[in-house]
C-alpha cells in the first residue's frame, strides 16, 4: 500500500550556526608584556620601559579578563596573570624611578661637595701682597745665587737658613793623610751652617764640590784627625753646625779656589770664588 505524497516539498536538513572564535588576544598580550615588564624592572634605570609595559599588560589583563567573564574569551586565569604582572611591573617601575631620584640626587651632592672643597678662597688684598713679597724675595734670591760670593761671604735663603764659607787656610795633613800628593798645596775651609729657620734641616749631603785656578777637580784630604770633619745629620732651628773640609791643590792651580756647596738638597747652590791666599 503506497504513501500518500506529504504536502510539503523536502528541503535541506536545518543546522544550528557556529559560535564565534573566542578573543584571548589581549590576555595572551597581557601576560607577554607582562612578563616582559618584570624583567625590564630588574634592569637599572631602565624603570621608564617597565611603566610603559606594565601599565599596557595591566589594561589588557582587565579587559581580557572582562571578556571572559561575558564568555567572549576562554583564557581568564591568562589574562588574570597578565594584570597581575602588569601591576608588579608597575610597581617596581616607580621603584625605580624613586630610585634614579635618590642616585641622581647623591651624585649631585658629593658633586657640589667635591667643587666646594676644591674651591679657590678668595685671596685678601694682604695675603696678596705677603704671596708678592715672598715671590719677590724668593726672586732675589735666585739671583742673589747666580752670582759668586767671596769667601767669609754670607749665602742668605729665604727660609733664613745662612751658609758661610770662610777664606781658605793653609793646613799641613798628617803623616797618614790620604787624598794629598807630596808637592800639593793643601788648604782647609771653614763651613757654618745657621738655621734661623721654623723648621729642621738635613745637612748630612751637604758636601762642597771645589776647583782650582786650572778647573781641575780638588781632591778632599782625609787625616783621621782633623783634616776634614764632614756634616752630619739634622740641624734644628736656632742652632749652628760647624765642619771643617780640607783639599788638596796642584802647585799650578793653587793660586785660586772655586767651591759650589748648598745647605742641603731642598736648596740652590751657592758659589765662593777667591784666592787661596
Amino acid at each position: 500500500m503506497s504513501m500518500p505524497p506529504s504536502p510539503y516539498p523536502a528541503g535541506p536538513p536545518m543546522w544550528a550556526p557556529e559560535p564565534p572564535p573566542p578573543r584571548n588576544g589581549l590576555g595572551i598580550s597581557a601576560l607577554v608584556l607582562g612578563i616582559v615588564g618584570v624583567v625590564f624592572g630588574f634592569i637599572p634605570f631602565l624603570f621608564w620601559i617597565t611603566g610603559i609595559l606594565g601599565v599596557l599588560a595591566l589594561i589588557f589583563g582587565l579587559i581580557g579578563r572582562g571578556r571572559a567573564g561575558k564568555g567572549l574569551a576562554t583564557n581568564r586565569g591568562v589574562a588574570l596573570s597578565g594584570a597581575i604582572l602588569g601591576g608588579l611591573a608597575t610597581a617596581m617601575a616607580i621603584g625605580g624611578l624613586i630610585l634614579t631620584i635618590w642616585f641622581v640626587n647623591d651624585v649631585a651632592e658629593k658633586v657640589e661637595k667635591n667643587s666646594r672643597e676644591y674651591e679657590v678662597p678668595a685671596v685678601t688684598d694682604e695675603e696678596s701682597k705677603a704671596a708678592g713679597d715672598e715671590e719677590q724675595a724668593a726672586e732675589e734670591a735666585a739671583e742673589e745665587a747666580d752670582k759668586p760670593l767671596a769667601f767669609g761671604e754670607t749665602r742668605k735663603y729665604a727660609d733664613g737658613v745662612k751658609l758661610t764659607v770662610a777664606k781658605p787656610a793653609p793646613f799641613t795633613p798628617g803623616e797618614f793623610a790620604v787624598g794629598h800628593e807630596k808637592g800639593n798645596v793643601a788648604v782647609q775651609l771653614k763651613i757654618t751652617i745657621v738655621n734661623d729657620g721654623k723648621k729642621t734641616i738635613d745637612i748630612g749631603l751637604a758636601v762642597p764640590t771645589v776647583r782650582d785656578g786650572k778647573g781641575k777637580s780638588a781632591e778632599s784630604v782625609f787625616d783621621g784627625e782633623s783634616a776634614t770633619d764632614m756634616f752630619s745629620g739634622k740641624l734644628l732651628p736656632g742652632k749652628q753646625a760647624v765642619a771643617d773640609y780640607t783639599f788638596s791643590l796642584s802647585p799650578a792651580g793653587a793660586k785660586e779656589l772655586q767651591m759650589e756647596l748648598s745647605p742641603g738638597l731642598d736648596y740652590e747652590e751657592a758659589i765662593w770664588v777667591g784666592p787661596v791666599k
